[in-house]
């Protein structure tokens, strides 16, 4: 398949794009950046501007030639107790979770061939939400209702939606952020990558406008 994986520079991102190009796959990455690496490593400093996500998404599929499906992984977290939050942190929250899926599927759905699926990035935290969380969670629950209408939308038109709802992923950078904390809890991006992996395919055909919970930290 021919696929789009966004947020490529990232910990996710880069698992998943990895997985899929093991796979066999035909992988574009779009990376945050001003410079575009190669015809497959495009570079985009702002996927919720509208016109960047449409350049960006454009560049991806002309260099695949077409597209089957588009992943995603782009997004950004802050821990805040409302009364420290301000508007400019949701709005921030808002920008890097919901707008940028907002833009990045509404390039994407013209190119997506017929059957083809998209996969976004929801939060465990959001559902419900906690301490703490309700900047973040907010905005990956609007993620979560984009999903779920444009899955009633999208019905005719043969094209899947899912959003993944992971807990605390196990990256460099949770690590960093919570040094006291257990990882042995925390979700691996390979195992998150390879439920997107599966969700992106064929074989998920049946599976359409689902928020689905990857929070096992059971290690392969």
């Amino acid at each position: 398949m021919k696929l789009i994986v966004t947020g490529a520079g990232g910990a996710l991102g880069a698992a998943t794009a990895a997985l899929l190009e093991r796979q066999g796959h035909d992988v574009a990455r779009i990376v945050r950046g001003s410079a575009s690496q190669d015809m497959r490593t495009i570079a985009c400093e702002d996927l919720a501007d509208a016109r960047a996500a449409e350049q960006s998404v454009g560049a991806a599929v002309e260099a695949l030639g077409s597209l089957d499906g588009l992943l995603h992984m782009a997004g950004a977290f802050d821990w805040r107790p409302v009364a420290q939050s301000d508007a400019a942190l949701w709005q921030v929250l808002f920008r890097k979770n919901l707008e940028t899926t907002l833009a990045v599927v509404k390039a994407a759905l013209p190119c997506l061939e017929a059957r083809g699926a998209i996969v976004t990035i929801g939060a465990a935290a959001a559902e419900p939400s906690g301490a703490g969380m309700a900047p973040y969670a907010a905005s990956k629950s609007a993620v979560a209702r984009l999903t779920q209408s444009l899955a009633a939308e999208l019905d005719e038109s043969r094209i899947r939606i899912n959003t993944l709802l992971p807990s605390i992923i196990d990256t460099p950078a949770n690590r960093a952020a919570m040094p006291d904390a257990d990882p042995s809890a925390w979700t691996h991006p390979d195992a998150i990558a390879e439920v997107a992996s599966f969700l992106v395919s064929p074989a998920a055909r049946a599976i359409h406008g689902a928020l689905i919970p990857v929070t096992n930290a059971v290690a392969a």
